[in-house]
């Protein structure tokens, strides 16, 4: 059985709009790749089990939190191990975890750290 899972809206980092200029740069998801999207703000990934119609289904094999990259086991309603199902739509790039807080933080050039 698949959990319902209501998807955060990937905005700028659609996996879609990414490769909409590109479409020989994109195929179809199989077993055993890896996808990612957003959950209530955080990172999910998704071990691709069978794609049907535009929607991957498979297995949660991370949950990640963007603020600080830790793991979680769960999150809001969703677990590792749950079974999903993943519209194209809602696929998302990764961000770079931390990112905008330590641009803040630092002050450095270009978002580095300073030394």
């Amino acid at each position: 059985m698949h959990k319902h899972v209501e998807w955060d809206d990937p905005g700028a980092d659609s996996v879609m709009r990414h490769f909409e200029k590109d479409p020989a740069g994109h195929s179809a998801p199989g077993a055993g790749d890896i996808l990612s999207a957003r959950y209530q703000g955080a990172v999910v990934r998704v071990k691709v089990e069978a794609y049907v119609e535009g929607t991957s289904i498979g297995e949660v094999a991370a949950i990640i939190a963007v603020n600080n990259g830790r793991r979680l086991k769960s999150h809001g309603k969703l677990a590792l191990g749950d079974t999903v199902r993943l519209p194209d739509a809602a696929r998302a790039l990764e961000p770079r975890i931390g990112q905008a807080q330590d641009e803040d933080e630092d002050g450095g050039e270009d978002g580095e750290k300073a030394r």
